[in-house]
């Protein structure tokens, strides 16, 4: 059969205060029946997964809770502050018909066939029927695996709370994500570059199943599991592709529209991944696996948020690139399921087009511009030009250029007093002028449409240090804080301004790793 590697493009909150960080129940505590999981992934057959049993976490007390992926999940966030479910939040006791596993996979690693992966230090519980459909719940940190290698099977308290907080941040700037319902905490030590204290985030999604997922089979050569696993997909995320005779690459297609829109937004805010490989990709097309990711903030092309990404594969203006390498590796494996070579490259030929159409909508709405005009997208290149050569605050920037008036310069200070080349400046913002008085939009109204795309908070570097350093002295309190904040990241917030500044100079060494 044909292979199509070489066809690859190039790469270039949450709960009240009172119930954190306690193991007796809360006063007042609601307590409830827990409710009953299912686990259709644990249907397809032991060859896809391991039944695990989590490893006992000593005396273990709740940290966080997710008020909005609560009640995502019909739970009441008060309920979730009893011992009872911090015993089940950490793996524990279980939840009522689950059957905990651990998913094997295999994918490419920085570029590099790694081979078999998996879930290393994950168990997927089960999944839970809700209004909006249904949810799977994994713990992050509940102990090894079959695919633990030489790993612990563990997860800090440090990376916990980057991915309880990022999770839900994300969700709240309308960017497609896995969630997190919980974080709970332990004294347990755990020994990374140095000893650190265990922590496990229940993370959810309606599927955790990744493009290594698809890789592992066609690796395997065995054809057999590789529709199996197809055809469950389809089944539990793309019912609607179940009748057609071409099935598996109109789910190709789909996956390949859904990681271009994904990564479109992704660059839209200012978020860097940090390490996309292809276990990291979801097939559902949501942010999967919360390690050294960073948002933009001095404007940098370049800007590598992974320190252990010595070589700049997943730097910030590389990551719709490698997306799309990813989708060609999803490709080849699914390749002994399509019809033909022509039929799967016709599949991935969408991903180009679909992520210029994504990008430019979301410039236009960041710009306040309402209706498409053919010059749109020379004035975005030229911008993303002024902000390489200037390097502003990325957040900031976009926030204030809605204060720009479409008929004088009088507060065109907003921007100039930003950047260093302010004459480059006034020039640009000349031309964004002349093309605001093509929109019958007013300049209010405009500013409105503006401030409610362009964020005012996200969660910078040093945000989440301190949340860290808070929490590594038994204060958990900054998480909540923090998360609260980033739960309405549009809104002006004026008490909480100070969450909204650029990095102070103690955190501009701050540096995060595939460790973290």
């Amino acid at each position: 059969m044909e292979l199509i590697n070489d066809a690859r493009p190039d790469t270039r909150p949450f709960l009240p205060s009172e119930a954190r960080g306690t193991k007796p129940d809360a006063p007042g505590a609601q307590k409830a029946a827990l409710p009953r999981l299912e686990n259709r992934f644990a249907e397809l057959s032991p060859p896809f997964y391991s039944d695990v049993v989590a490893t006992p976490l000593p005396d273990p007390y709740l940290i966080a809770v997710s008020e909005d992926t609560s009640r995502l999940l019909g739970l009441e966030p008060a309920a979730l502050a009893s011992q009872q479910w911090t015993e089940a939040l950490c793996g524990n006791t279980r939840l009522p018909g689950s059957r905990p596993l651990a998913a094997v996979y295999s994918g490419h690693q920085f570029g590099v066939w790694a081979g078999q992966l998996g879930d290393g230090r994950a168990l997927l519980l089960g999944d839970l029927a809700t209004a909006g459909g249904r949810f799977e719940l994994q713990l992050k940190g509940a102990g090894r695996t079959p695919y633990s290698r030489m790993g612990d099977g563990r997860a800090v308290l440090r990376s916990s709370i980057r991915e309880y907080l990022c999770s839900e941040a994300m969700a709240a700037l309308g960017i497609p994500t896995t969630r997190a319902l919980a974080l709970v905490g332990s004294d347990f030590a755990v020994l990374r570059e140095s000893v650190e204290t265990a922590a496990v985030v229940t993370r959810v999604a309606e599927s955790f199943v990744r493009f290594g997922s698809f890789e592992h089979w066609y690796a395997a050569k065995d054809v057999d599991r590789l529709r199996i696993l197809a055809d469950y997909v389809i089944s539990t995320s793309y019912a609607h592709l179940a009748q057609r005779a071409d099935r598996y690459a109109a789910l190709l297609a789909e996956i390949t529209q859904r990681s271009a829109t994904l990564v479109a937004r992704w660059q839209a805010v200012g978020f860097c991944h940090g390490v996309l490989n292809t276990d990291n990709m979801s097939v559902i097309g949501l942010t999967l696996d919360y390690g050294p990711f960073g948002f933009l903030e001095r404007f940098d092309l370049g800007f590598v948020c992974n320190h252990s990404d010595s070589e700049g594969r997943y730097a910030f203006a590389a990551q719709p690139g490698v997306v799309h390498w990813n989708l060609y590796c999803l490709a080849q494996a699914l390749l002994p399921l399509i019809d033909s070579v022509d039929d799967a490259k016709a599949a991935l030929a969408g991903f180009e087009s679909a992520y210029e159409d994504a990008i430019l909508l979301a410039m236009r709405a960041k710009l306040g511009l309402q209706n498409a005009n053919e010059t749109d997208a020379a004035l975005i290149d030229s911008l993303y030009g002024l902000l390489e050569a200037n390097h502003p605050d990325h957040t900031t920037f976009f926030r204030q250029l809605s204060k720009i008036s479409r008929s004088d310069r009088e507060n065109d200070a907003a921007i100039t007093d930003h950047m260093i080349d302010r004459e480059a400046t006034s020039a640009w913002l000349d031309t964004y002028r002349e093309r605001l008085k093509e929109e019958s939009r007013s300049d209010e109204l405009r500013r409105l449409a503006m401030d409610a795309v362009n964020p005012k908070y996200i969660l910078r570097n040093y945000l989440a240090e301190t949340a860290i350093r808070h929490a590594q002295a038994r204060d958990y309190t900054e998480i909540a804080r923090l998360a609260a904040v980033l739960s309405r990241p549009f809104d002006e917030q004026p008490e909480s301004a100070s969450y909204a500044e650029p990095a102070p100079e103690w955190a501009l060494g701050l540096e995060v790793s595939c460790s973290s």
